[in-house]
């Protein structure tokens, strides 16, 4: 069974340069090192099937051609007070798996990890 495990953000916090600025280097290099360790984890367990992270919502375009001609607008689909702000593609033999492997996630980012089965 495949799992999307999603890192959601809060949209009043979205990233900009300035805040990248203020995170403490050496917290944000051990923050990448447990998350490279979560990945390399995944990936031995045969559990990994993609991951990656997405830019915010400030730079997403809404695409819609359901009138025929497509219009192209700067802005993302749904306006919400949290976007997602990375994800895993895992395949797991249960739930549970992926539930511990999502715990697991939820530890390394000190974030909530939001699961749902893929059709």
């Amino acid at each position: 069974m495949q799992y999307f495990l999603t890192v959601p953000h809060d949209s009043a916090t979205e990233p900009t340069m300035e805040s990248e600025l203020d995170v403490d280097p050496a917290a944000f290099e051990q923050l990448m090192a447990d998350v490279q360790k979560f990945n390399e984890d995944l990936e031995a367990s045969g559990a990994f099937r993609f991951a990656g992270g997405l830019q915010p919502p400030s730079t997403a375009k809404t695409i819609d051609a359901t009138d025929g001609e497509a219009t192209v607008l700067e802005e993302p689909f749904v306006a919400a007070d949290a976007y997602v702000g990375g994800f895993w593609v895992i395949d797991t033999d249960s739930e549970a798996d992926a539930v511990a492997w999502a715990e697991r996630a939820s530890r390394v980012l000190q974030s909530r990890i939001e699961i749902r089965e893929l059709q």
